[in-house]
């Protein structure tokens, strides 16, 4: 597995709560000094642009880690809704994602050496300038966290990245971008494509477009060889995943698990 970089971007400032809450997908406001939730931003569509895990460090400042994109072009998109804001909007230099050591569920912090540490209870994830091991990623992959490759981006809705189940997307918090195509979503369904946990007889690429049956299925997020079987998480059609064994142009691919949107 291949060291996974990204570039944070911090929001600061008397009104970073406000902007925060306008523009992400989750309850920036009520997230707690020294916590961490799963958020994202929506573009008009309802489409996902960023999918992202935001800790609040101080009252006035949040820190907003990727998932995958570049955070530079992220901030400069983000930085045309501030208008009037008592708000700045500034990325940290690119950073290696690591393992750490158990930290409480939820629990975030910025440790001595500067790195922004994730808890999830079993472990931890540290965004900092150490590489410390990777095999959070195998770890992400069966918890069903998603990293997107840049093809995805503006691409998916929430569902298929499982946002809801990860309190990723809050329905009663007033507008956001996207509110009106997510809320439809969750209250009317409808959506056919879910993350699934796959393995394969043969490595796949991450962004990879699944085929099966002459037709587009599904696409590859994130790709590992665990357990020495080659190993994916995807976005897949629901009809697809009703086939024991999926045939993709040669390379079988078998459903271990779904995860709920």
């Amino acid at each position: 597995m291949t060291s996974r970089t990204t570039r944070p971007l911090v929001f600061a400032g008397p009104d970073a709560a406000a902007f925060a809450q306008a523009q992400l997908s989750s309850d920036l406001r009520s997230l707690a000094v020294g916590r961490w939730q799963w958020s994202g931003w929506l573009d008009p569509k309802g489409r996902v642009r960023a999918l992202l895990q935001v800790a609040r460090l101080a009252d006035d400042r949040f820190v907003a880690v990727p998932r995958g994109g570049d955070g530079e072009t992220l901030a400069t998109a983000l930085m045309r809704f501030v208008f009037r804001a008592k708000v700045t909007i500034a990325t940290l230099p690119s950073l290696r994602v690591a393992d750490g050591e158990a930290q409480p569920d939820g629990f975030a912090h910025e440790s001595d050496d500067g790195a922004i540490v994730l808890g999830e209870g079993d472990a931890s994830i540290r965004v900092g300038t150490q590489d410390d091991g990777d095999a959070w990623v195998g770890r992400h992959m069966r918890k069903g966290f998603a990293w997107l490759p840049e093809v995805v981006l503006g691409e998916l809705l929430p569902p298929a990245l499982s946002m809801e189940r990860l309190g990723a997307v809050a329905f009663d918090k007033g507008c956001f971008p996207g509110q009106e195509i997510a809320a439809r979503l969750h209250f009317l369904g409808g959506h056919k494509r879910h993350l699934r946990l796959t393995r394969s007889d043969e490595p796949l690429r991450e962004g990879q477009t699944l085929r099966a049956n002459g037709r587009d299925v599904g696409i590859v997020l994130m790709h590992a060889v665990l357990d020495a079987t080659p190993t994916s998480l995807v976005v897949l059609d629901d009809a697809a995943s009703q086939e024991d064994t999926i045939e993709n142009d040669g390379v079988r691919l078998h459903v271990l698990s779904t995860f709920d949107a």
